[in-house]
């Protein structure tokens, strides 16, 4: 008789293509651990494409496979459509939303009780370290965009710290709402309406999903601009700071590998990131005329030349 190989859940808040990293992160980390796709694990995954009402149905159709765990790679609307479609199967997070306690995913990050544990990359949390970055690098900042989307409660949440981190700065934001494909000229056309030195953009999608659209037009319009992931400074925005996702996505393959050898999320701590990064893109820098002070650049992790 063949012995049966466990299934590995994956419900992504993003797209197949915009989900290609961290994806391929945990699958590479599964596969350090001994665990290789189509022989000894079999991985489903399901991308919702940014809509946070798809979550709810994904989350069933992988509860409804009877899979061993489910990886929820997104914020709490992903969470908690997971959460509310099982409360046996375990349920790991990869680090997207707000403090899971806060949340109500896990009563305290060390015990975390029930089916859910995994990471939180405390993204809302360091937002105004993030702010206080861009206000180094670019010495005439005083007036910023943040791009948010309003239906995301971590988005709301990080907007609130950005506000108070500018007012600490002497900065005034501009919210900008972002929620589909079809406001990105709204807002585009808004900002080029608004005398602004910067543009903040929260985490997630769908800022994510349409990130190089966005770093395009802020390199058009020599607009300054700092996210939370490495990714979209890559792909042509200036600054980044937040948790180093990708010793975040590799850590999801222990949980998975712990949970599958018989340990219960209620007794796996939630992990907090050990590890942050700050990225700035000098040949961005350079396109939008921008000097980047050397006290600025000496702290970064990575410079993009």
């Amino acid at each position: 008789m063949q012995k049966r190989i466990p299934r590995v859940g994956y419900l992504s808040a993003l797209s197949r293509a915009s989900e290609t990293t961290r994806a391929e992160t945990i699958r590479l980390a599964l596969r350090d651990l001994g665990y290789i796709g189509g022989q000894n694990i079999a991985l489903e995954y399901r991308y919702s494409d940014g809509k946070p009402d798809q979550a709810a149905s994904l989350a069933a159709e992988l509860v409804a496979l009877k899979v061993d765990a489910i990886i929820v790679a997104g914020g709490d609307q992903w969470i908690r459509a997971t959460r509310d479609a099982t409360r046996t199967i375990p349920i790991i997070m990869a680090g997207g939303g707000l403090d899971p306690v806060e949340a109500g995913h896990v009563e305290s990050l060390a015990h975390p009780g029930g089916n859910t544990t995994g990471l939180t990359i405390l993204n809302t949390e360091v937002s105004r370290k993030r702010l206080e970055l861009l206000k180094e690098a670019v010495l005439k900042l005083t007036r910023v965009a943040a791009l948010y989307r309003p239906d995301l409660p971590s988005n709301i949440r990080e907007l609130k710290e950005v506000r108070a981190g500018a007012a600490a700065l002497n900065l005034t934001v501009q919210p900008l709402e972002l929620k589909s494909a079809a406001d990105l000229e709204k807002a585009f056309a808004a900002l080029n309406n608004e005398t602004v030195h910067g543009l903040y953009v929260c985490q997630g999608p769908p800022t994510t999903l349409y990130g190089k659209q966005v770093g395009a037009f802020a390199s058009r319009s020599r607009l300054p601009s700092v996210y939370s992931n490495r990714e979209a400074v890559e792909a042509g925005g200036l600054l980044s700071y937040g948790a180093d996702r990708i010793d975040s996505y590799r850590r999801v393959a222990i949980y998975v590998d712990k949970i599958l050898k018989g340990a219960k999320p209620a007794d796996l701590p939630v992990e907090q990131p050990t590890k942050f990064e700050f990225v700035i893109n000098l040949k961005t820098a350079k396109q939008i005329g921008l000097t980047i002070p050397p006290n600025v650049l000496a702290r970064a992790d990575k410079v993009i030349r």
